[in-house]
């Protein structure tokens, strides 16, 4: 199972770390995912969920 978000797709983003003398690495910056339950086809489901979803209201808490 891939490490993105079940309501908008969002996954891990890649840029760079700068060291003091300005050398690059490739660094990769991951989402604030929370694995919880939602309702997903009429029945309880554990996915990956962004924060910014949960936030938003676009994804309910299954209760």
């Amino acid at each position: 199972m891939p490490k993105v978000c079940y309501s908008c797709g969002k996954g891990p983003s890649f840029g760079n770390s700068r060291s003091h003398s300005m050398v690059a690495t490739r660094r990769r910056f991951n989402p604030n995912l929370q694995k919880v339950r939602i309702e997903v086809k009429g029945s309880p489901a554990r996915e990956y969920v962004c924060t910014r979803c949960l936030k938003s209201g676009k994804v309910a808490k299954y209760v």
